[in-house]
């Protein structure tokens, strides 16, 4: 039978290597939160590929000091419930802010982005921000808007050359 400080140190490893890969890493306070709630929460977040997990603030600031992310303890007061997302940086922040805005019982401490730390209010702005599809449909719009005016110019060149013409 594996020892009980075994398991914590698999579980501390463990949590050290999702902070380590992790591109958002979310600290939230889930207290008032019902059964019904966190299970609501946990699957919208497991839909976009973000994990979810409540654990101990001691094991995570030993997976913090494992990891270099030392900055994540200033978070790691009372229940805590972390968000893990290793894909989308924007969606982690998406969810739980459109969370807590319907449940004002989930309070967004802050979190880590790349690596820099943000308050609440960073969490905030980081929501704000459109997809990275938006973003991507954004930037094609940019692209093709001097090819567009450029046909635009050369037909209505034409259509007047056709005019004099005939």
């Amino acid at each position: 039978m594996v020892s009980v400080r075994e398991e914590k140190a698999a579980l501390v490893a463990e949590v050290a290597d999702k902070l380590a890969q992790s591109k958002t890493t979310i600290v939230t306070d889930y207290r008032g939160l019902t059964v019904g709630e966190v299970t609501e929460l946990r699957k919208r977040l497991r839909e976009a590929g973000i994990e979810f997990r409540v654990l101990k603030n001691t094991l995570v600031r030993r997976a913090t000091a494992q990891s270099g992310t030392e900055a994540l303890d200033v978070f790691l007061k009372g229940p805590t419930a972390i968000a893990f997302s290793t894909e989308d940086l924007v969606a982690p922040a998406k969810l739980l802010n459109d969370f807590a805005a319907k449940n004002k019982a989930l309070e967004i401490k802050g979190g880590l982005v790349e690596g820099k730390l943000i308050d609440a209010d960073g969490v905030k702005d980081l929501a704000s921000l459109p997809s990275r599809e938006g973003l991507l449909s954004m930037l094609l719009s940019v692209l093709q808007a001097p090819m567009r005016n450029l046909a635009y110019a050369t037909k209505q060149i034409a259509e007047q050359k056709e005019a004099q013409g005939a």
